[in-house]
């Protein structure tokens, strides 16, 4: 159907009107409180990074940022909840690997498209840990005593989690005989290891590092490709000859999609103030958190370096939800 030119015109003039408005809102934004959705309980490392980043972005932007924890299925609840939220600038997800994970090993109620990167907050190394009276000396060792007899089990905090993705490298690139014991919670994995149910587990460093200098739990190795600044007497996988276990607990920011690209390159720039912040900078690496921040670009780029390598361990391994 070809309209008439009047009507032409009067759509042009429309849709004109519409962007302009769009762009001076972008402009504009924020105007209200900003929404953070934290996909877990408080008081892990995933809220922790949120708050940190919270409090940061909250200055940078002159608005308050509101925290709202959000639990469930493996972070699907929370996740779902922001790719269903309108695009405007005001809601926004404080992401984990499982917003790169989940629809790899379970169904979810949204695409991975609905999704979108937009900065990096910061990672908690993930660590080895075994019961402190243990006779494994470090990750090499574990591996290697693993190999004879039954194996040893692994506790793990679900389907998909980090130290799921451990156990899975572990044992399909070094030959590690491990079986797992999934629990609900990295808190619950780590009271098994602490009484001795299982032989080790992997947990974020803020999570495990109390128990380590206290003596009640014996360090194996830092999963990450660096030291922890909290405890740089620990090595890496990497140092140990475990060049592909290079994993950790990190938290970013995703927006739903169809957010305005100036909304998304303001947030990012916020963000990465937050973790350039000597007092935020001092608050997280005392917990064992490395502040990351960087650029939009750094992050997509994370994220889709983070999908394919996780993908192969999930082929890799046959993980799936149980």
């Amino acid at each position: 159907m070809t309209l008439a030119p009047s009507r032409r015109r009067a759509l042009l003039v429309a849709l004109s009107t519409g962007l302009l408005a769009a762009g001076a809102s972008a402009q504009q934004w924020p105007t209200k409180p900003i929404h953070f959705v934290v996909p877990f309980s408080a008081g892990g490392a995933n809220d922790l990074m949120g708050r940190a980043a919270a409090d940061g972005v909250s200055k940078a932007l002159g608005q308050p940022v509101v925290v709202d924890n959000k639990p469930g299925a493996g972070a699907v609840l929370g996740s779902d909840v922001v790719a269903k939220s309108a695009p405007d600038g005001y809601t926004f997800l404080i992401s984990a690997a499982g917003v790169v994970s989940n629809s790899m090993i379970r169904k979810v109620p949204y695409k991975d498209s609905d999704l979108v990167p937009v900065a990096m907050i910061g990672l908690a190394p993930s660590v080895i840990v075994a019961p402190a009276n243990s006779p494994y000396k470090d990750l090499t060792d574990f591996v290697n005593k693993s190999k004879q007899g039954q194996g040893l089990h692994f506790a793990t905090a679900g389907t998909g989690s980090t130290p799921h993705f451990v156990e899975g490298l572990l044992e399909k690139n070094y030959g590690a005989k491990l079986d797992v014991v999934p629990y609900k919670s990295g808190s619950e994995s780590i009271t098994a290891v602490l009484s001795g149910q299982v032989d080790a587990t992997s947990e974020a460093s803020i999570v495990v590092l109390p128990y380590i200098k206290a003596g009640k739990l014996k360090a194996l190795a830092t999963t990450w490709t660096q030291r922890i600044s909290a405890y740089p007497e620990l090595p890496t996988a990497v140092e140990l000859g475990f060049k592909d276990i290079r994993i950790a607990h990190w938290a970013g920011v995703h927006a739903p999609a169809g957010t305005p690209l100036a909304i998304l390159d303001k947030m990012a720039e916020a963000v990465d103030k937050a973790m350039k912040d000597p007092a935020t900078v001092q608050r997280l690496k005392g917990m064992g958190i490395e502040p990351i921040g960087g650029t939009r670009a750094s992050f997509v780029k994370f994220v889709d370096e983070e999908r394919a390598r996780l993908g192969a361990v999930v082929k890799a391994t046959g993980m799936k939800e149980e």
